[in-house]
């Protein structure tokens, strides 16, 4: 190597998962917070106890089953506008094709069979 030339350190990559992408490329911008929302929360935090027994009751009567998937449901990402169209069309373009194949091969056999064993 020539002794002029700078030496770099090579990066490794970083392993992330694709939930961690997303999130990286979608971190939601910071909202100013309106004097009307602020006003709200301050309310609420003093009558906040008014809706214990509210919260009380939703946990017990409301089935664990759908408070847990509520909270599933608030931890999925979902697909942009753009990303949807193009899984959609690639379903329906494969639904086509395998239809397609599957028609073919049904029309072959039938007429197999036909010739085989009923010697049309």
């Amino acid at each position: 190597m020539d002794e002029h030339q700078p030496k770099t350190k090579r990066r490794l990559r970083q392993n992330t998962t694709v939930r961690q992408e997303v999130v990286k490329t979608k971190e939601p911008k910071l909202k100013k917070v309106s004097w009307l929302r602020r006003g709200l929360k301050a309310i609420t935090k003093k009558i906040g106890f008014i809706f214990r027994p509210l919260r009380w009751l939703a946990r017990h009567i409301i089935p664990r089953y759908f408070r847990r998937s509520v909270g599933e449901l608030r931890q999925v990402t979902w697909p942009d506008r753009k990303q949807s169209r193009q899984l959609t069309l690639a379903v329906v373009m494969f639904a086509t094709v395998f239809g397609i194949v599957v028609a073919i091969l049904d029309y072959g056999l039938d007429k197999a069979f036909k010739k085989v064993f009923l010697h049309e």
